[in-house]
Formats: structure tokens, C-alpha cells, sequence
């Protein structure tokens, strides 16, 4: 028994001593801070963060820091034990490429060690279904060695499972939550003894489900991951589109992830159509179709979207944005050039550019040649001058400036259409401008745009035209969202009334061609709307209590808001463009929000819009008379007190005490619906992942579905 024992404590002993020798092994080697694809611990218990589709494509990534004194030598990935690359240091201090892979030393986010490597291996692709090990294994000069162990699925696609669909198109109202739907119901189509007296056309697609938002790195989403997500099946960290986080500074060289765009176009040829009422480098457009870890690069935003169309298949692009196609340093007089530029005067909040451009070095990328190899990518340039609409122009799009120009553009075979600036005016004002009813459109030097279910309609034929292999088309309200921040309700009701619109457009393709799904969603909601009732007053008493007089909570609010038996079913008279006469009725809906900043609240639609930092004014800018933000707006009875206090209303409102800091409402982290029609709608029900809407259009539309 005491040999035994003896034994027994000369193993401890022994172990003890193997792991301090491991111990200080492992504080010698190297340490690997980041590997990507990103994964959670290979345990029973615990979900696959990372999932492809088979074929997909996606880049390996591993940041590696050496211990003091030593370098990096070499970094190895394997997959499943099989190793795909290694790259081995060539010893000096630039970063080095090899076709595919990299060893990048310089640009490196601070706080890293020196010395710190970034080693990609770029547009790998895995075909076999299952869960597979990703390791990473680096060594240093004095010849410690780390490894690092990760996961990724590879989901499987089920063959002949119905007939796989030709046309994916993706109806995206941004913030549009189940409040923001049911605002618009009411006032669209009314309620009358209880029960909607029609439905709109996304509450007429048979299937539904609840989606869950959350990005990477938090359970609120911003519009780019938000976007992002439902379009190449994995968790995207705000603010970045189509890539994983990084330890580089560089915006376009983060670790790229196939988009459904890329996928199927390389697969089966597909077309893609990006349709959106906001300036198109925004997060949601430039979330189908653009790499990048900062969604506010608009000049390098714009330049792939061409530049790579060869990867995605584009065909169509429309919304506002000129800004970013038109060269920097063109001199301009008023009037059209050749190309259709438009020049009034500078644009307000846009410097000393004299054509509108806001063309920048610093938005601007070149790519790095291991992305180059990899994804087949066009390396950019830095071209300030470059002048865009021509480009696009010489790539065969048509190209529309305006409404009339669309409407007369027939069915080109690509379209390229910029109906402002920047986002484009909201539909409260572009329908009040062709009624005659107010000149908002024209302050902002574009009174000839079109409504989104004309965009849509345009979009549609065109990429049915010689339609051999199919589309994707991404249709997107953006002022849903924007409004919402406002907390201007009417104007968010009529965004998601002409988003509607434009959804009936769709589902109309679909019923003619039944080989397209539809879906219609949004990416986030925002601002917390919720619909609590509705004016105890006529519209008339609203307008007398904003002119003046008491400003108590106890005559804005107790005297106003009707709740329960009070709110009644307010009755909207729609006229034939299928938009209210006005907002402002006897017994109007009221909103309330709870995500929202201060804001002075009148109950009445605001004859202004709230002035929109990316949105610049053309020619005389009355932006002096236009509301700053909701903190000031309504708050001063017309007396301006700075810059950013509204001079035109005669309106002010009371003070309604928001729970977020800053002047405007902000995301949720809110599940939000989902409805789909069409081939493979039934796939869309329960709760689920926006992820998982990837997976789910990529079965639609490879393996099939009834």
C-alpha cells in the first residue's frame, strides 16, 4: 500500500511539474487574440455562431501577437485537420501577399503588441454539410507554438424538395415593426366596428413569422448588420456589411462573407436590382452587395457596387445619392450637362463643391491583393474626379435623373436611376408636391421624383427581361426608419403606406411568375412606436391649443389623448393616389413611442420636415426655417433662437420627456415580422433568426420548395 502510495504522489508530482513546463510554454508562445470566422466552443450545448451554405465562400482570419523580443514565423489553418494554407514570415517589416493569403504587419488597430501579424486566407469555401474544425496554428521565432481552435457549419441544401424558385425579391421596410404596420392599416384602409375594412398588401401574404435582430456585438442592430444578416446567414457587428470584425484599420479589407447576390450569381447566373428611397450607399442598399467595416464610405461604397458587378450580377440600382457619383472638383455652371448632372447653386453642407459632389480620398479604398485573388474583386482606386454616372453609363445603364425620365425610359437592359442628392424627400412631401399642396421638394432642388412602387414597377421589368436565370431584387421604404427617429408619426404612416404600395407591385410579379418568393420585413424596428389611441378632438381644437396659450400636460395631453372606448376608429380620406387627403382629421391616430428623446408634441403633422444632416439643400437653402431636430421643433411658437431652431411653424407643442439621451428615437431590440408569398412562403413561420432567412432563400432557391 505505501508503494502505492509513493506511486500515486510521485504522479501528481510528475504532472504538476508537466503542466508548469506547459504553462510557461504557453507564456512563451505566441497569442492568438482573434480567430475568424468567429465561433462559439465546440460543445454539445452550444450553437455554431458561423454557418455557410455549401460553396459558400468566406475568409479565414487569425490576429496573432508574439511574445517580446521574438516574431511571428509562420501561421497554419486547417479545417477538419487538413491544412488549406500556411504562410510563413519572409522576415521583413511589410506586409507581405502570396496570392490568396497574407501576413499583414502595418495599419493594425492600437493597443496590440508589437510585432502583432493578421493572416488571412481569402474566398475559401467548404461543400460538405456539418459542423467543422477551424484551427489555427502559429509559431514564433524562438519556436514557441500556439493553437487555436474554432468551429463553422456548413448547412445542407435538400434536393428535390418542390421546384427551386427563379426570382428572389426581398420587400424591406426599415424600422417597420408591428406598430408601424398597424398605423398604416388604420389609416389606409379604416376600421369600422371593430374590424379593418381592408388589408394592406404585405397582411395578405399567408405566412408569417417573428424575427429576432440581434447583431454581433449587441441585441440592438443597426441597418447594416440588420440587412446584412438576412443576406449572407451570418451575425454582423454594427455599422459593417458583409464582413467579419477585424484588427486593421483599413474599412474594405476586413474578412469578407459571400453575399445571397454573389452566391447565386455565381452559381446560377442571377441578376441583381437594388431599390431604395435613401441615398443608395446607405447601410440597407449597401448591405446586399458591398464589403466594407464602415458603412459611411460612400465614395468607395458607390465605386464597388459598380466595380464588382461582375460578382453580384447588378443590374438595377435606383434611389438618391448623387452626391457620390458626380466628380469632385467638376466645374459646373446651372442647368444639365451631357450626362444629366444637374447644378442649381453649392449645395448647402457641402463645402466648397460647386457640383454637388461628395466624392472624398478618406471614404475611398484600394484593396489589398490577397482579396483581389480570392474574391475575383476590381482593386479600386482613389478617384476623387471620377465621374460615375458616366461609368455606369459606359457599362451599358440607362440612366434616369428624374420621373420623367423613367417613366420614358423604357425597358432598358440596365438601369442606373439618382432622384436627389441624397435620401430622397419623404412621401409626405413628394405627394404633397404633385398635388400642389406644398414646394418642400423643390427647397431641396428635386421636385420630379418617383414614388417607390413606380421605382419598384421600373426595377421589375427589367430584370424580367431576358430572364434566363433569375433575380434578386431588394426593395427598401428607408424613411420608415428615418421618420421614426423624428418621431414624426405622419410622415412614417405615409412611408409605410407607399412601401405598401410598392408591396402590392410585387406580389402582383409574383402571382404572374409563381417561380418568385416574396418576403417582406424590415431589418430592425425603431423608435418603439406603439399606437395608444386616438384625439379626443377635432383637428380644428388641435390647431387652436398649438397656437399658443397653455402648454400644461393637462391641456396637450389629458384633454387630447383618447384611450380605450375614447379612441374610437378614425376615418382617413384616401384619394386616388391612395394617400390620405390629410393627416390632420377630427379624431386622428396618435403615437407614442418608447424609445424616444425629447421631443414637443403638438398631435399635428409638422408642414416641415425635421432637417436631415445627409439630405443638402440646393440653391437659396432655407434650412434657417426648417425644425433641427425634435428637440426644437414645435418648442418656440416661430421665434428662431440659433441655428437649429424652427422660424416657420406657428405651431409649439408641449414637452414630452424622451428615455434616450441625444434628440431622436432610437433602434429596438423588438422582434419583428415577416410575411413571405409566393414559392417556398411556407418556410417563413414561427420565431427565428434573422440568419436563418439565408439559409431558408437559399433552399428556396437551389434545392426547391413548395
Amino acid at each position: 500500500m505505501s508503494h502505492v502510495r509513493f506511486t500515486r504522489h510521485a504522479l501528481c508530482l510528475a504532472a504538476m511539474s508537466a503542466l508548469v513546463s506547459l504553462s510557461g510554454q504557453a507564456q512563451a508562445a505566441p497569442n492568438i487574440s482573434r480567430l475568424t470566422p468567429p465561433s462559439n466552443p465546440l460543445l454539445a450545448t452550444a450553437a455554431t455562431l458561423a454557418r455557410f451554405l455549401p460553396g459558400q465562400k468566406f475568409d479565414l482570419q487569425t490576429t496573432v501577437q508574439p511574445e517580446a523580443g521574438t516574431t511571428i514565423a509562420s501561421i497554419s489553418f486547417a479545417v477538419d485537420g487538413s491544412t488549406v494554407a500556411t504562410i510563413a514570415n519572409n522576415g521583413t517589416a511589410a506586409d507581405q501577399f502570396s496570392g490568396k493569403t497574407s501576413l499583414v504587419k502595418t495599419g493594425l488597430v492600437s493597443g496590440l503588441a508589437s510585432n502583432t501579424v493578421v493572416a488571412s486566407l481569402r474566398g475559401y469555401a467548404n461543400s460538405t454539410p456539418g459542423v467543422h474544425t477551424l484551427t489555427v496554428t502559429a509559431t514564433d521565432s524562438a519556436g514557441g507554438t500556439t493553437t487555436k481552435t474554432g468551429n463553422f457549419e456548413v448547412v445542407a441544401i435538400t434536393a428535390n424538395n418542390g421546384r427551386p424558385a427563379k426570382n428572389i425579391i426581398i420587400m424591406l421596410g426599415d424600422g417597420m415593426g408591428s406598430a408601424h404596420r398597424t398605423a398604416a392599416r388604420i389609416v389606409a384602409k379604416g376600421y369600422l366596428q371593430g374590424k379593418a375594412q381592408n388589408l394592406l398588401a404585405m397582411d395578405t401574404f399567408p405566412y408569417t413569422g417573428m424575427v429576432m435582430t440581434a447583431s454581433l456585438n449587441s441585441i440592438v442592430t443597426d441597418s447594416a448588420p440588420g440587412m446584412a444578416n438576412y443576406v449572407n446567414g451570418n451575425k454582423g457587428q454594427n455599422n459593417q456589411e458583409g464582413v467579419f470584425p477585424d484588427d486593421t484599420s483599413a474599412a474594405f479589407d476586413n474578412p469578407r462573407i459571400e453575399y445571397l447576390s454573389e452566391y447565386l450569381h455565381r452559381l446560377k447566373g442571377t441578376s441583381l436590382g437594388i431599390v431604395t428611397t435613401s441615398d443608395v450607399f446607405d447601410a440597407t442598399p449597401a448591405a446586399n452587395a458591398v464589403h466594407t467595416s464602415s458603412r459611411g464610405n460612400g465614395t468607395g461604397i458607390v465605386d464597388q457596387f459598380l466595380d464588382d458587378s461582375s460578382l453580384t450580377g447588378l443590374k438595377v440600382l435606383m434611389g438618391g445619392g448623387r452626391k457620390w457619383f458626380l466628380p469632385k472638383n467638376a466645374a459646373q455652371t446651372a442647368g444639365t450637362d451631357s450626362n444629366q448632372h444637374t447644378f442649381n447653386a453649392t449645395p448647402a453642407g457641402l463645402g466648397s463643391s460647386a457640383n454637388g459632389s461628395a466624392r472624398a480620398t478618406a471614404s475611398d479604398y484600394v484593396l489589398p491583393a490577397d482579396i483581389v485573388a480570392g474574391w475575383n474583386a476590381a482593386a479600386g482606386a482613389i478617384d476623387n474626379n471620377r465621374d460615375l454616372i458616366a461609368d455606369f453609363k459606359a457599362a451599358g445603364f440607362a440612366y434616369a435623373s428624374d420621373n420623367t425620365a423613367l417613366q420614358s425610359a423604357g425597358t432598358p437592359d440596365k438601369l442606373l436611376g439618382l432622384f436627389s442628392l441624397s435620401n430622397m424627400n419623404v412621401s409626405f412631401d413628394k405627394i404633397n408636391g404633385r398635388r400642389g399642396v406644398s414646394t418642400i421638394v423643390n427647397d431641396y432642388g428635386f421636385p420630379d421624383q418617383p414614388m417607390l412602387d413606380e421605382m419598384t414597377v421600373s426595377a421589375l421589368n427589367v430584370l424580367n427581361k431576358n430572364n434566363t436565370n433569375g433575380f434578386v431584387l431588394m426593395v427598401e421604404g428607408s424613411s420608415i426608419d428615418k421618420q421614426a427617429h423624428l418621431m414624426d408619426s405622419d410622415r412614417w404612416i405615409l412611408e409605410t403606406i407607399e412601401f405598401d404600395r410598392a408591396v402590392q407591385k410585387a406580389k402582383a410579379f409574383a402571382t404572374a411568375n409563381p417561380d418568385t418568393v416574396v418576403i417582406v420585413t424590415a431589418d430592425h424596428e425603431c423608435s418603439g412606436a406603439a399606437i395608444i389611441g386616438a384625439s379626443t378632438v377635432t383637428a380644428a381644437t388641435l390647431q387652436s391649443l398649438a397656437s399658443g396659450g397653455d402648454q400644461s400636460t393637462a391641456a396637450r395631453r389629458d384633454a387630447v389623448v383618447g384611450t380605450y372606448d375614447s379612441a374610437k376608429f378614425p376615418k382617413y380620406s384616401i384619394q386616388a393616389d391612395g394617400f390620405p387627403l390629410t393627416t390632420d382629421i377630427d379624431g386622428k391616430v396618435l403615437i407614442g413611442y418608447g424609445a424616444n428623446a425629447d421631443r414637443y408634441e403638438t398631435w399635428l403633422s409638422n408642414a416641415q420636415p425635421t432637417q436631415d444632416s445627409q439630405q443638402p439643400f440646393y440653391g437659396t437653402s432655407p434650412q434657417n426655417t426648417y425644425p433641427g431636430n425634435p428637440s426644437v421643433r414645435n418648442s418656440n411658437n416661430g421665434v428662431p433662437s440659433g441655428a437649429n431652431a424652427e422660424g416657420a411653424s406657428p405651431y409649439v407643442g408641449y414637452l414630452v420627456v424622451g428615455q434616450v439621451p441625444a434628440d431622436q428615437a432610437t433602434h429596438t431590440a423588438t422582434d419583428i415580422p415577416l410575411s413571405a408569398f409566393g414559392r417556398g412562403a411556407s418556410l417563413f413561420t414561427g420565431v427565428f433568426d434573422n440568419t436563418d432567412v439565408f439559409f431558408k432563400l437559399g433552399q428556396i432557391a437551389i434545392g426547391g420548395a413548395k
